[in-house]
């Protein structure tokens, strides 16, 4: 027997997110960032086992197959790429041009981008930079914010290379890497980099101890994706 059925209009806000193959922490903390009425499709890139500038870099050759990935025909309000570093390797055009390549979207945005646009929403001009990754890595990341108007005097890291440790580091490690990086910096703000590390737990109790704006990778690509798809936001705090 066949049914006649009508169909469904979808009105909600469409976001992407392609997440690293490594990565085991985004998609948990997209999952609990964004709203319910919005909708959220994932697909992921590969990466490599040890985060190294070589191995951000060959993510870009992925890019346009990941981004391909997604339904045919479906235009996204906002597709976000999860990864910090690879990023601030790659170059924030080159990720949107590659993602554009395999998939329709209005905008594209990764976790510099949207740092940027954190920064300039809270009047931040001075941060302190806690990552996991080794300095070459960090060092990077640092010279983007540098070309775009943001300092990084202070910069602290768990030295980790491999991808799989990252997600591990408990919440202690990062609370006391935080204190410890924060005492006597001359910042307006902490910025705890990279999608892997699982920072969202620490974000208000560093946030009252530090007693200035506390920013992750994750965060504030989620409310990058939001305000870049027309979903009303404040501040990236008021995700949490």
């Amino acid at each position: 027997m066949a049914f006649r059925y009508t169909r469904a209009a979808d009105l909600r806000p469409r976001l992407g997110l392609i997440a690293l193959q490594a990565d085991r922490t985004l998609e948990d903390d997209m999952r609990r960032l964004l709203p319910r009425e919005v909708s959220l499709l994932v697909s992921r890139v590969p990466s490599g086992l040890d985060v190294t500038s070589d191995a951000l870099a060959a993510m870009e050759g992925h890019l346009s197959t990941s981004a391909a990935l997604f339904p045919d025909g479906h235009v996204f309000d906002a597709i976000g790429y999860g990864c910090t570093s690879g990023t601030a390797q790659i170059g924030a055009a080159q990720v949107a041009g590659k993602v554009r390549a395999g998939a329709q979207a209005h905008a594209v945005t990764e976790p510099v981008s949207a740092l940027i646009a954190a920064c300039a929403a809270l009047e931040v001009h001075r941060i302190a930079i806690l990552s996991p990754y080794v300095a070459s890595v960090s060092d990077r990341l640092r010279a983007v914010l540098q070309d775009a108007a943001i300092a990084a005097p202070v910069l602290g890291s768990f030295d980790e290379a491999e991808e799989a440790a990252v997600s591990q580091i408990d919440a202690p490690s990062i609370n006391a890497a935080a204190e410890t990086l924060m005492c006597g910096a001359e910042v307006e703000a902490l910025f705890l980099s990279c999608t892997n590390l699982r920072t969202l737990d620490v974000i208000a109790p560093l946030e009252s101890t530090l007693g200035c704006p506390v920013l992750s990778s994750n965060l504030v690509l989620a409310w990058d994706m939001l305000r870049l798809a027309g979903h009303d936001v404040g501040m990236p705090r008021d995700l949490l």
